[in-house]
């Protein structure tokens, strides 16, 4: 292209450049994308709970757990249990929390999530889940990418791939955390799909939104200004992709540019939840500012960082965004190996937030149109941590064979108890529900075939699911 060519092209070009010809194309994530049929769900919240909580200490009670507390795992049981020979000569541990029923569904919750509990008949438990490697950064990154080793794209990736945003004035898909949980960026990372579906991450070690998301707001330019920048240098752009051919990668960068534009109207008001009344914040455990005293350390959460991310998490989706994914906390805060009395800490953190959620998107309405999804990497084992490092043994290990998710809204069925785990909570045993089966489940509330959701990288058609998954049709009303 000849210098002439190029200043007659700009020319021309400027007065037709709107952001829908700039957001066009394959790669865009500017525009809503129908489903493949009829959703039950428009948005997706995910609150991961990053190191593994206890299901036996939870949402999955075990009598026989209390029974035989402080023993070995008894010789009848063998007899009719496979599952529990990979427990021999391991010492049973007890859950030292009590268990009541709630609800019309009269489902059995710990004394560690009594608000959550009240809510019981709007949440599916399944207490079948299982996946394929008990190691943190393995078992996260299959959790949120559908694989063990990285490089593939995360769920939010692949349902923005899918959906699109409903809001062009915030990313389709965010990502938050108080610091960075184990494996860090690779848990919202594009893969292979074009960088425009990669997680757009804000930490909540903030309080001050300008702070949680820096240089959002240009205090040396008018906006006006700033349009005309960003549209010469996509014209620009524009140009080099006509030239060299289509590049998935400057288009993404493109479109981050135009979305980090847009967003100057409306993110810091999203995440401002100092606009939100003090009794809401109060309810969700929002602290009015931060204890100056605290001190935020690895594999740990200060009181209120979950919390505000729960209340942002639905100030999200109230303003349309696709998928909004929230770690608990830094590193691998459930995973108690030592102490299992620490989970009361970490509960207490989570009970008022995941209520006071499933509260106000039933209370407006959002939640037939919301799936929220909770849970970590594994679950822990029903015997006591007894390796050398361990301080004080009254812990559990890691536990990938048997554990329990919760689902609430998005066409799931509520008051349901899903599938079940042996006697003493080591392995699922009833309707066993894989990490790939939630996956596709996921994706059908939302619309689509987990089979038919694909994209073509080194010559095959990739999927979340890989080669399996079965959507748990019992679960969605």
């Amino acid at each position: 292209m000849t210098r002439r060519d190029a200043l007659t092209r700009l020319g021309t070009g400027f007065g037709m450049l709107g952001l829908s010809n700039l957001m066009a194309g394959p790669a865009s994530i500017g525009e809503p994308r129908a489903p493949h049929f009829a959703p039950r769900a428009k948005h997706v919240i995910f609150l991961f709970l990053n190191g593994g909580p206890s299901q036996v200490d939870t949402f999955d009670p075990k009598p026989e757990l209390t029974r035989f507390h402080g023993k070995q795992v008894p010789d009848e049981f063998f007899k009719t249990s496979k599952v529990t020979k990979d427990l021999n000569h391991s010492t049973l541990l007890g859950s030292p929390f009590t268990f009541k029923k709630y609800g019309q569904s009269g489902i059995e919750v710990s004394s560690l999530f009594p608000k959550t509990a009240e809510c019981i008949d709007d949440i599916c438990v399944i207490r079948s889940m299982h996946t394929d490697l008990p190691a943190h950064p393995q078992a996260i990154t299959q959790m949120n990418s559908g694989r063990l080793i990285a490089g593939f794209p995360s769920m939010g990736s692949w349902v923005t791939y899918g959906l699109g945003t409903e809001n062009r004035n915030l990313p389709g898909f965010i990502a938050m955390c108080p610091g960075t949980p184990n494996v860090g960026p690779e848990l919202w990372s594009s893969g292979f799909l074009p960088t425009s579906f990669q997680g757009t991450y804000v930490p909540l070690d903030e309080s001050d939104p300008e702070k949680m998301i820096r240089h959002l707001t240009n205090r040396s330019m008018s906006s006006a200004d700033q349009r005309k920048q960003l549209d010469l240098v996509a014209a620009l752009d524009r140009l080099d992709m006509a030239r060299r051919g289509a590049d998935p990668n400057l288009e993404g960068r493109i479109q981050a540019m135009e979305t980090a534009f847009r967003m100057q109207t409306e993110a810091l008001d999203a995440f401002d939840v100092g606009r939100e009344p003090a009794a809401m914040r109060a309810r969700y455990g929002v602290p009015d500012r931060p204890p100056e005293t605290a001190t935020k350390i690895r594999s740990a959460t200060r009181d209120g960082d979950f919390a505000r991310g729960c209340l942002v998490a639905r100030r999200l989706v109230e303003r349309g965004v696709r998928m909004v994914q929230l770690y608990f906390g830094e590193d691998i805060p459930w995973d108690s190996h030592h102490d299992i009395l620490v989970h009361r800490n970490l509960a207490r953190q989570a009970d008022r937030p995941i209520a006071a959620l499933i509260q106000d998107l039933k209370a407006s309405g959002l939640l037939k149109e919301t799936l929220i999804v909770v849970g970590g990497e594994f679950g822990r084992t029903p015997s006591v941590e007894t390796t050398g490092r361990i301080n004080v043994q009254n812990g559990r290990n890691h536990n990938s064979r048997g554990f329990t998710y919760l689902l609430a809204g998005g066409g799931v069925k509520g008051g349901l108890a899903y599938g079940a785990t042996d006697e003493f909570g080591f392995a699922a045993v009833e309707k066993p529900v894989h990490l790939h089966d939630l996956h596709a489940t996921v994706l059908h509330a939302l619309g689509l075939d987990h089979k038919r959701l694909t994209y073509r990288h080194s010559g095959r058609d990739y999927r979340l699911t890989d080669v399996a998954g079965n959507v748990v049709t019992d679960i969605l009303a």
